[in-house]
């Protein structure tokens, strides 16, 4: 008998067998320690020493209504025990009543509903449709914007992560570098006009008759939560307007309350062309997206072939686990708490402020938040840089591996601490989980230089 495996723990067994047959996403493969989650229920997640860890990033910005609500797993098997899988050129009562209920909460003529199995596959389709449907080729999207991990998807964002893959990245996709108020130099007031007008330049520059559309995120989530400045989005929806370009808002993380509003575009009162859905509105609980659209849009197709399709395409099962979704949202008032919830979290982030020199930035739009951790505040060094290497992210990765410790899962990525937890979750809750991150800033704050 291999004594080895005989006195290993449960949990090492189960970590060991998935080091040893499976590959982690975005990670080099040696050295890591990931959880071994046992179950989760609400905010907490929890492993097999039922050890109890708060989630404080909704695991990847996703788990909106917390994690295992029975209604939804109620829903599922309903659904199962009556038809688990038909093709999508069939009609389903649950297809039909999601579709319903998502042109309700859409604003404007956003009616049409092409269901799909991810954030990424929501924006591919959208390229397609908006390079058929206008007949151009060109997408512009942001510097320091995430779409997704398929080709399409990945060249499209302005993630570092798309990198390893540039040489065989797709084509004329085209990004518009979009400064932020905290690193921005020339007043506030400055901020709007120069990021418009950065966009006008570049459909200058390319052609405006050769650009199928703009892609934005409706709010800024993994590259740092970078707010646009008051009137940017109604800006892009004018420069759209004007030149025949199609407008996409990614809402596949600010989607679903996140930010306070059914959809991060909702605060500034536009109706975009299309907009990409998917983590929220499932909740990881079964893997699925949509694409919205407008009526004008899809009427393209009446008499012409929809070049779209995926086998999994309206899957029935996801689409009953959306359906309970969105009446979680509306029976539990999670959209009412998020916004009673950001004041909350917002007034205790500036005490944080004031006891720990290393917090410089804190960006936030309903519980989609990031505390960007730097090295002096005068001079806003970050205390890890933009894509940092390995051995720039000493202090950094000794702050994550304290929240750890202390019972937190949460995102931290280069400088920054994401704090975007469950839309149930409560003030005892955010205390809780401020108290362990303020523990680990210690350590950053020790390495803040004294001036």
């Amino acid at each position: 008998m291999d004594t080895t495996l005989s006195s290993r723990t449960e949990t090492e067994s189960i970590v060991q067998d998935n080091l040893d047959y499976t590959l982690f996403s975005w990670s080099k493969q040696k050295g890591i320690s990931p959880i071994a989650v046992k179950y989760a229920e609400g905010v907490y997640l929890y492993d097999y020493e039922d050890k109890r860890y708060l989630d404080f990033s909704s695991g990847l910005m996703n788990v909106n209504i917390g994690h295992g609500n029975q209604r939804i797993t109620q829903a599922v098997v309903k659904q199962m025990q009556e038809v688990a899988y038909v093709t999508p050129s069939c009609a389903t009562r649950a297809r039909g009543e999601l579709g319903k209920k998502l042109a309700e909460i859409c604003p404007g003529d956003l009616n049409k509903a092409f269901f799909t199995l991810c954030g990424a596959t929501s924006i591919d389709n959208a390229l397609k449709l908006a390079r058929i449907y206008t007949g151009r080729h060109k997408i512009l999207s942001r510097y320091q914007s995430y779409h997704g991990a398929s080709y399409g998807a990945l060249s499209a964002g302005g993630d570092p992560r798309k990198l390893p893959a540039d040489a065989q990245q797709a084509p004329n996709f085209v990004h518009v570098d979009l400064p932020y108020a905290y690193r921005w130099e020339y007043g506030e007031e400055n901020l709007l006009k120069e990021c418009l007008q950065r966009f006008e330049r570049t459909i200058a520059f390319e052609g405006p008759g050769n650009i199928a559309a703009i892609l934005l995120e409706g709010a800024s989530g993994s590259s740092g939560c970078f707010t646009y400045p008051k009137g940017f989005l109604k800006g892009i929806r004018s420069l759209c307007d004007k030149h025949g370009i199609l407008l996409i808002i990614d809402e596949v993380m600010s989607g679903f309350g996140r930010t306070g509003k059914w959809f991060g575009f909702m605060h500034e009162d536009i109706v975009p062309d299309m907009v990409a859905m998917a983590k929220g509105l499932t909740c990881g609980y079964l893997p699925f997206g949509c694409l919205m659209v407008t009526d004008r849009i899809a009427a393209k197709f009446d008499e012409a072939m929809l070049p779209l399709g995926l086998t999994y395409s309206a899957h029935p099962v996801c689409c009953a686990a959306a359906l309970e979704t969105l009446q979680v949202y509306e029976d539990e008032g999670l959209i009412e708490n998020t916004v009673a919830m950001e004041a909350y979290l917002n007034s205790r982030i500036e005490e944080l402020r004031a006891k720990h020199p290393s917090i410089g930035d804190w960006r936030n739009q309903g519980l989609l938040g990031c505390l960007e951790i730097v090295k002096d505040r005068g001079t806003r060094e970050p205390m890890a840089p933009f894509n940092a290497k390995p051995e720039e992210m000493t202090v950094m990765n000794k702050v994550a591996a304290k929240i750890k410790e202390l019972g937190m899962y949460t995102f931290v990525r280069w400088n920054y601490v994401f704090i975007a937890p469950p839309l149930c979750v409560t003030k005892e809750q955010i205390d809780e989980g401020l108290a362990i991150i303020s523990e680990a800033l210690q350590i950053a704050d020790s390495n803040v230089l004294m001036g």
